[in-house]
């Protein structure tokens, strides 16, 4: 290939709507381009299809070798399929909904939970046709509300989603191990740094799930893990255990303080010379649920804490929540800012974290304007409906499986893994005839990789200010091959260039050959921008019938003779491409 031809347009500058790394170097190394009036949705041009490409061979072999079967599901997805789910209305305004010319309603699949369960439900009878594992690479749809950071998070992206059918929990648990090492694998062999962890499992379902995370600055994800032991979890699902906290001996009568203008943690911990610790604070939000109705409910976190939105909604059973609104706290006789649990109107639910639910002292609003309550005890002065963890994890907690400390860094989702257990099967009928002739629904996991998502997040872990500093294992080529140099000169290193890629491709390199009419250090600069591996030069070096030889990763030089620069370059690329598996 030479790069006179290739389309890819570079660019000098940095493009003002790219706000992380990997959005601003896909653009301007010329591996996507955003469709016209389109947020959100991006052209793979051929060097990003090239990466694109790679991972995905990765991922074919590695499920391959677990017994994977690939196939091809509809992205037209009937309504019916999902209402039967019961997640035609829990999915919510992501979902890209269509109506077809008579009427029917359909969507563009976001994820194929329901597609795969019905065709295995007519196609599969037997304990004997199981276990069952399947996977596709396919686009997937969801209009992202906002959508940001290029491949990041955009409408349209490409996935590799999986699933697997079994006659026993027992099965699942194999197959999922079996998922679980081919992801670390996969992971490993595109060059990514990465960390398995537990998860919430969100609108697809589900019991305990696991989400591989790559550490990166740009990650949306927060997770915590801790040094001492092999703990790691989303920020949403970990353990938290309630604080310690020093209590008076002696609980005193409660007092009415003024705070005028004080209505947030800081302002009342200023006001009254105190942390934001000893304060209780009260939220009031109303909860939605599935079948339309909604309820408003209180609940009591300490002052320093952020509640767990995900954990309220699981007790809870609901779909979504917000907080309530200045006009509807007023119609509550609530004043927003001095929000307590003392005296409560009746009808509202108080959900309270085991921190604040019982002992004491804390000051809490006191439900009227410009006052707050002080001297206030858990289980004396308040008495909650329900106590459960809804403090959200934050560093410095303690780690619940060994006590240490945990600490907190951010992520990027790069795949998740869940365990279904019957919750598709049962609604949408996918059973079979056990051993005894008993009809029983089958046990699903369900298992997902973000495809465009990992290249991105490589590009994330793997850069420095002058580009992209490609894995040997997905890069777009292998190699560069610079022909610099005049008249006869240069026609001499143009000649060894494609002769030497041709050397290569026996080898099983690809490389790519800069025979554009450029200046060197033009060349030099987009041969870093655009991250290939090794970077071989054609110049002075040619009169000792040797080439330039320079690695993208660590900058090191060396000088090899023509004769072996073939062999040289294919044992780099093994020894880049033999990744130990993490």
């Amino acid at each position: 290939m030479r790069l006179s031809t290739l389309l890819a347009p570079t660019l000098r500058e940095d493009p003002n709507d790219a706000e992380i790394d990997s959005h601003r170097l896909m653009l301007r190394a010329g591996l996507v381009r955003k469709l016209a009036g389109a947020s959100g949705i991006y052209t793979l041009l051929p060097l990003g299809q090239r990466v694109v490409a790679h991972v995905e061979a990765i991922i074919r072999e590695e499920m391959d070798s677990i017994g994977g079967q690939e196939l091809r599901l509809p992205v037209v997805q009937p309504a019916e399929l999902w209402e039967a789910s019961g997640r035609w209305s829990v999915y919510g305004e992501d979902m890209w909904r269509l109506h077809d010319r008579h009427g029917r309603a359909y969507c563009l699949g976001p994820t194929h939970e329901e597609v795969i369960t019905d065709l295995v439900a007519h196609e599969i009878h037997s304990w004997r046709q199981l276990p069952l594992l399947l996977y596709q690479i396919q686009t997937k749809y969801r209009d992202e509300v906002r959508p940001r950071f290029g491949l990041m998070r955009a409408r349209e992206f490409i996935m590799k989603d999986g699933y697997s059918f079994h006659a026993s929990e027992e099965d699942l648990e194999r197959t999922y191990a079996d998922v679980v090492g081919a992801y670390r694998r996969i992971f490993s062999r595109v060059g990514l740094e990465y960390r398995t962890v537990l998860a919430d499992p969100g609108a697809i379902g589900g019991s305990q799930t696991h989400e591989f995370m790559a550490p990166a600055d740009a990650g949306e994800a927060e997770i915590v893990s801790c040094a001492e032991c092999d703990y790691a979890a989303d920020i949403e699902e970990a353990e938290v255990a309630p604080r310690s906290r020093s209590e008076a001996s002696v609980p005193m009568a409660i007092g009415r303080i003024a705070t005028p203008n004080a209505r947030t943690i800081e302002e009342v911990a200023e006001h009254l010379s105190t942390e934001p610790g000893s304060i209780a604070k009260l939220l009031l939000v109303r909860l939605l649920f599935a079948d339309g109705r909604t309820e408003c409910v209180a609940v009591l976190l300490a002052g320093d804490a952020t509640l767990n939105e995900n954990k309220l909604l699981a007790v809870a059973g609901a779909i979504s929540l917000r907080p309530v609104t200045v006009q509807e706290a007023e119609r509550l006789h609530l004043p927003l800012g001095f929000l307590g649990p003392v005296d409560l109107p009746p009808g509202i639910a108080l959900y309270a974290d085991p921190e604040v639910a019982e002992g004491g002292p804390w000051v809490v609003g006191a439900n009227v304007e410009g006052y707050h309550l002080n001297n206030v005890w858990g289980g004396r002065d308040f008495v909650p409906d329900r106590v459960l963890p809804l403090r959200r994890a934050q560093a410095g907690d303690r780690c619940p499986q060994c006590g240490g400390r945990l600490s907190a860094q951010r992520g990027i989702e790069v795949g998740h893994v869940f365990r279904l257990g019957t919750k598709y099967s049962c609604v949408l009928g996918a059973n079979f005839l056990d051993q005894e002739g008993q009809t029983r629904p089958m046990t699903m996991g369900c298992y997902g990789i973000g495809v465009t998502r990992t290249v991105a997040a490589v590009i994330e872990q793997h850069h420095d200010r002058d580009g992209i500093i490609w894995p040997a294992s997905v890069a777009p080529y292998h190699a560069v091959l610079l022909p610099v140099g005049t008249g006869s000169f240069g026609s001499r290193a143009q000649q060894v260039a494609e002769e030497l890629s041709v050397q290569l491709a026996k080898r099983g390199i690809s490389a790519v050959i800069d025979d554009r009419d450029e200046r060197p250090g033009v060349k030099f600069k987009d041969a870093d921008l655009l991250g290939f591996p090794v970077r071989i030069t054609l110049g002075k070096a040619l009169e000792h019938e040797s080439a330039e030889l320079r690695l993208r990763k660590d900058g090191i030089v060396q000088m090899v003779p023509l004769t072996a620069v073939a062999d040289v370059v294919s044992a780099q690329i093994q020894e880049a491409t033999a990744v130990p598996i993490a």
